[in-house]
């Protein structure tokens, strides 16, 4: 019953977004029961690819909490979180996600990322267009080791 209230929310931010010329698309970040960050995607106005809805939640979720592991966190989104946001979830610990309309119902609107999960499920060299490639041992010897000097560092 919870996440309906959450949900809700989520669409309601969208709906105001799509008003003022906005995507689709809206998320609320949860913690224990509270809202902690909201955000609509705002691509187009911020001429930014990665300005999603989650992935600005999460970064407004971030500043909050004043750290990166966002764990125990529950996203609730408009739409179905692409590739990138779910990877962006993961890697902050947030493992539950709850989302109302999916990648079949935005398809007939150009509004799917069905097609970038599947390439994402192949290894990077084998992706369509998409050229990924590590240099040489010879070549990256030409470099400071930059791992190794973070470690030093720490």
């Amino acid at each position: 019953m919870m996440h309906q209230k959450y949900l809700e929310e989520a669409v309601n931010i969208t709906l105001e977004n799509i008003r003022e010329g906005g995507r689709p698309f809206g998320a609320v970040i949860v913690k224990e029961g509270k809202i902690i960050a909201r955000a609509v995607n705002t691509m187009l106005h911020d001429h930014d690819p990665t300005a999603h809805a989650e992935m600005s939640a999460i970064r407004k979720a971030g500043k909050m909490l004043e750290s990166v592991d966002l764990t125990g966190c529950v996203v609730y989104a408009s739409g179905e979180p692409c590739p990138m946001c779910q990877a962006a979830m993961y890697m902050a610990g947030i493992r539950e996600a709850y989302f109302v309309f999916s990648n079949d119902d935005g398809e007939p609107y150009n509004l799917s990322t069905k097609t970038i999960a599947e390439e994402m499920k192949k290894d990077p060299q084998d992706r369509t267009g998409f050229t990924f490639q590590e240099v040489t041992k010879a070549e990256k010897e030409k470099y400071v080791d930059l791992y190794a000097l973070w470690h030093q560092l720490q």
